[in-house]
């Protein structure tokens, strides 16, 4: 904490230690809130900054899709879940990627995504090693950007311009974004996929993970929740956090995004969003399950430890390990 006269100006707050043969060697500072069931902000249980803009990145990605449907797209399933997802390009996100670009009459050719290999290192070493290269189906992005493009094939918007901030897509997003997060976007970024970034607070990242679970059945915000909690491995992976949140605790939705932001919501109308300033996703997985089990979230046995366990080895073996602070 610094100070300027005698008014303290808060800052981010220690989330997490690095501790090594029982010496704490590093630290991940950031800012986390927590909405109770009735959205108001859980004071006792927040830290940092929550109110200070952050790009969310692919915490994004519910209210992109809830704005994709908005535009009239018919996606359901698996393949809804894929267009929120930030994959692992297993075989079966490659396959549903595929998919969704052949029923708008597109082929892989049309994605604008940077050519990638696999987000999941099992995936990314196999593919290496088939003698594979990196490509644009790869990027873990694929699936939003081939639903971005069924969207515009549907609504005969321009498939080529589709990234540009001033497509009627783009704009779509834009105004669905800002009326779910409750706030007006305070900045546009571009996103390592290329697409339009937008910013907002933890508290509007959570706000709108809540909505989005909340929202009336058959609404697009709630097709959107419904297919990330029925099919969580097409909204990450089989070896990944938010696949083991959503099968593990039943009703909740989560989603990460790059430089180490975490959102959830759960059935009851909480939500947790944090962000780690120095984009160390090793802790994540502390953070986010020390901040669940002071929620008191059931799970089954397994799941918070597993999403907790971060080691740290030397000489081949754990040595220590990366841990929540608060």
């Amino acid at each position: 904490m610094t100070t300027q006269g005698t008014s303290p100006i808060a800052g981010p707050a220690v989330l997490a230690e690095v501790v090594r043969s029982g010496f704490v060697e590093g630290r991940h500072r950031g800012s986390l809130v927590v909405l109770a069931a009735d959205g108001s902000v859980d004071s006792a249980l927040s830290l940092g900054e929550p109110g200070v803009p952050v790009f969310p990145r692919s915490s994004n990605k519910p209210m992109q899709a809830a704005a994709i449907l908005r535009t009239g797209l018919d996606l359901d399933g698996e393949l809804l879940a894929l267009t929120a997802a930030s994959h692992s390009a297993e075989t079966f996100h490659l396959d549903g990627v595929r998919k969704i670009l052949a029923g708008a009459g597109l082929t892989t050719d049309a994605l604008q995504t940077p050519p990638s290999l696999p987000l999941d290192q099992v995936e990314s070493e196999a593919w290496i090693r088939s003698g594979g290269h990196p490509e644009p189906i790869l990027m873990d992005c694929s699936g939003k950007h081939a639903a971005m493009l069924a969207a515009c094939v549907s609504r005969g918007w321009d498939t080529a311009t589709y990234l540009d901030p001033g497509h009627p897509l783009q704009q779509q997003l834009l105004n669905t974004f800002q009326q779910l997060t409750g706030e007006t976007v305070p900045a546009v970024g571009t996103d390592g996929c290329g697409a339009p970034l937008l910013a907002t607070s933890l508290v509007g990242l959570a706000r709108a993970f809540r909505a989005i679970v909340l929202a009336d059945p058959g609404s697009p915000e709630r097709r959107v929740a419904d297919a990330m909690r029925a099919h969580p491995e097409y909204v990450a992976g089989t070896r990944r956090i938010d696949t083991w949140l959503m099968r593990g605790v039943p009703g909740s939705m989560a989603k990460m995004g790059a430089e180490a932001v975490q959102a959830v919501a759960l059935a009851d109308g909480r939500a947790v969003a944090f962000k780690l300033e120095d984009g160390g996703y090793r802790a994540v997985g502390p953070v986010l399950a020390a901040v669940l089990e002071r929620m008191g979230v059931a799970a089954d046995s397994d799941t918070l430890s597993r999403i907790a366990s971060a080691p740290l080895y030397g000489g081949g073996r754990v040595v220590g390990a990366v841990r929540a602070a608060f």
